[in-house]
């Protein structure tokens, strides 16, 4: 049996894990979890799961479920997910939100625990770091993102010296239909309200303006370690094929699945097997009857043309990327900005940013740190 941490366990990806493990309990048991500040589902986690250890994001909170729960050991803050990360288990689910779970993954990777990563972000700000620390420890790296998971999939058995591309595809989000002249009055309801996936705020907004295919793009480049002329973006309306690879002799693998998270979570939990889901829905292509797709458009979807650009820069400016990208779609959400101003706020704080190459962690944190005041200035 192995024994599961998960940080981010009240987020979507959080939540669908709970029921990977959930029905395969002979399998998998949840050992240590993070939450935020959602107690509710977070109490009945723990009445279900009963895990070790827990971290929450405020003292109080911890203090009271301490003395809800005997036997439990509660944590909090950000030490308190290094502690949760690196408590004795087999794998570590990183599906937190934001770069908020780079350092506690650094950590367990230092103990050789399996990652299965689908905090984007964590690779984005600092996949050197991750995969020079994954090989020097001994730690395996499992995406969990339903485009990585099945780059890795088609890959398999393959010699990678022999791929000669990656193509990532693209749902094209809420506003797919829709020209950037009709961007400039989209509501935040409007973003999210995306076509095909069921997924938290923050990354159903990141799926409208494209950066997410960005940071998965930056996050194939740490992964697989492809050039960033050899990764493309295709845009594909039924998210049927989740991703392929095409290798030097012109051969293309895919990989294909109904649009369900579950089934990546799962894969990367019981790799290298794989187990049944009696409960989940079965592609069936003659239902589907036919699959779209369509070049990008890099002018209509510029923030995915400022994640190439980052990535290409390299260095800090990735951080740059993602810390601007976070900060813009807080202020959206919280109607500070229009739609069209998280990709201008992005562009502008890269604008400003002097690369760092090769950082270090305390580089990367201080980008980070001032990008966020960056943007936060350009409401003055």
């Amino acid at each position: 049996m192995k024994k599961i941490i998960l940080l981010g366990a009240t987020g979507s990806i959080g939540v669908q894990t709970a029921d990977i493990i959930r029905e395969h309990p002979e399998e998998f048991s949840l050992v240590g979890l993070s939450a935020g500040k959602n107690m509710e589902v977070t109490r009945k986690l723990i009445q279900e799961f009963r895990p070790e250890i827990v971290c929450v994001q405020l003292a109080e909170d911890a203090k009271q479920l301490q003395q809800e729960f005997t036997g439990i050991q509660f944590v909090h803050g950000s030490q308190g997910l290094i502690d949760a990360s690196t408590y004795d288990a087999d794998v570590l689910v990183n599906a937190v939100i934001g770069s908020v779970g780079l350092e506690p993954t650094l950590e367990a990777i230092k103990l050789g625990r399996t990652i299965a990563i689908a905090n984007k972000e964590t690779l984005v700000t600092a996949g050197h770091l991750v995969m020079q620390s994954a090989k020097q420890y001994g730690a395996d790296i499992l995406p969990v993102d339903s485009e990585h998971s099945a780059l890795f999939q088609a890959l398999n058995g393959e010699k990678l010296e022999q791929a000669s591309r990656l193509i990532l595809t693209a749902s094209g989000g809420s506003f797919r239909d829709k020209t950037r002249e009709e961007l400039a009055d989209v509501t935040v309801e409007d973003a999210l309200n995306h076509p095909n996936w069921s997924m938290g705020s923050k990354i159903t907004i990141d799926s409208a303006t494209m950066l997410n295919k960005g940071l998965e793009v930056i996050e194939a480049h740490v992964l697989f370690d492809f050039a960033y002329d050899d990764i493309d973006v295709l845009l594909h309306r039924e998210s049927i094929i989740h991703s392929l690879v095409e290798f030097q002799d012109t051969s293309v693998m895919a990989q294909l699945g109904t649009p369900d998270m579950r089934v990546p979570i799962q894969y990367a939990l019981s790799y290298p097997d794989r187990l049944p889901r009696p409960s989940a829905k079965r592609l069936d292509l003659a239902e589907i009857a036919q699959l779209n797709f369509r070049a990008m458009d890099y002018e209509r979807f510029r923030a995915l043309k400022l994640a190439f650009d980052a990535g290409r820069e390299g260095g800090t400016m990735t951080t740059v990327l993602n810390a601007a990208n976070e900060q813009a779609v807080a202020m959206f959400l919280n109607r500070q900005i229009g739609f069209l101003q998280i990709e201008e706020f992005i562009e502008r704080a890269m604008l400003a940013h002097k690369t760092i190459a090769s950082p270090d962690l305390e580089t990367i944190l201080a980008a980070d740190s001032e990008t966020r005041k960056t943007v936060e200035n350009m409401l003055k």
